[in-house]
């Protein structure tokens, strides 16, 4: 009796789409389990924790009924986390709350920020973990990355996310979150110096 050899897992997003389509059930397994925390980052930032789940699970069925439409014109995570954003306007927007999403930033554009013109005294923080030193603490490292990101207001995430994870650009993430640019790049640096902070401080301690 022979035993049928399991398939060969799908890796790219041409392999996960065909699957899906096929209706293979490990092809949905392994998208959800790929993009499902991203999208929950997003709602959050828009809509707040009470609706995130929701709206998540409505834009997973909104992308199961679209995907023949998908025209591969963006990546699918970028496809995914977009149908996300526009579901958690929209609830947003049914909901009519009174929610700002540029809500208390005027105390953050401050002179110790900015300058005369609008732009920044200072560049944005830029990673620099390519260390010897952190590369053998990497496990280490990368549980205080992730704890410390789960402490970050949902804003500060999901730029982060968008930015550092999913290469977006400024525009794509002020149009994807509804923010001024100005209030991304406070968003971005804000979350960038939390986890530098804490990652210096591990390293100060080992």
């Amino acid at each position: 009796m022979s035993i049928k050899a399991d398939p060969p897992p799908l890796k790219t997003e041409a392999e996960l789409i065909k699957g899906m389509l096929a209706g293979e059930s490990s092809a949905f397994e392994m998208t959800v389990a790929l993009y499902h925390n991203r999208m929950l980052t997003i709602a959050r930032a828009i809509i707040g924790e009470a609706f995130a789940e929701e709206i998540v699970q409505d834009a997973w069925l909104s992308a199961i009924r679209s995907l023949n439409e998908f025209a591969g014109r963006s990546s699918l995570q970028t496809w995914l986390i977009q149908i996300t954003a526009n579901a958690a306007k929209t609830r947003l927007r049914r909901e009519k709350r009174q929610v700002s999403l540029d809500e208390n930033w005027q105390q953050i554009e401050s002179d110790d920020l900015f300058d005369a013109s609008g732009h920044w005294r200072e560049h944005i923080s830029e990673w620099d973990l390519e260390t010897p030193e952190a590369i053998l603490a990497n496990d280490q490292l990368s549980d205080i990355i992730r704890q410390t990101f789960e402490k970050l207001p949902a804003q500060q995430q999901a730029v982060l996310t968008l930015y550092d994870l999913e290469g977006e650009t400024m525009p794509q993430i002020c149009n994807i979150l509804g923010i001024s640019a100005s209030n991304a790049r406070v968003l971005l640096h804000r979350a960038r110096s939390v986890i530098h902070q804490q990652i210096h401080q591990y390293q100060e301690n080992d």
